[in-house]
């Protein structure tokens, strides 16, 4: 599948089979975060690889629309510095790092989707993260519950016109 595929197909995921990822797809989607661009190559993240059901079950309560946490093969807790002067920057940085690990799974057959966690405190003291850092994103990981997701075409009307949303030189 090549890049531009991927932006056009992929589609957000929130159920999951059971089935585990193997270490190689789940290594191929953290080093994906990894390579991802960051404002001056500062690469502020780390990344927490989940997999224990239990793990992921309390962090699906960290954010109100995080539950597909729970049923996630892999989450990925993102990692950040605490630092409000940075903040705007460091989350345009998780931004990027997010993205290129769920188009890489989606070049996998692998399905995910982004949550807010609005508790970072209670991910961090889950995860066991030291003080002088943030969670305030985490991915879920999986196969599609529905593998016809990995195929169907785009929706039509799915996205605002290009001819809407941009503007040429100025406003």
């Amino acid at each position: 599948m090549n890049v531009l595929d991927a932006i056009r197909l992929k589609r957000s995921v929130r159920r999951f089979t059971p089935d585990p990822l193997s270490d190689d797809a789940a290594r191929t989607i953290l080093n994906a975060g990894r390579r991802a661009q960051s404002s001056k190559n500062t690469q502020p993240w780390q990344f927490v690889a989940v997999t224990e059901r239990d793990i992921l079950t309390q962090l699906s309560q960290t954010g109100d629309f995080a539950g597909h946490l729970a049923g996630a093969a892999l989450g990925v807790v993102i990692v950040t510095p605490d630092d409000p002067d940075r903040r705007d920057w460091l989350m345009f940085d998780v931004g990027q790092a997010a993205a290129y690990m769920q188009l890489a799974a989606w070049e996998l057959g692998i399905g995910s989707v982004i949550a807010t966690i609005y508790h970072p405190d209670e991910a961090q003291a889950i995860l066991g993260v030291p003080a002088g850092y943030r969670c305030d994103v985490a991915l879920s990981f999986g196969f599609p519950a529905d593998a016809t997701v990995l195929t169907a075409p785009p929706k039509q009307g799915g996205r605002n016109p290009l001819d809407e949303m941009v503007h040429r030189e100025r406003w």
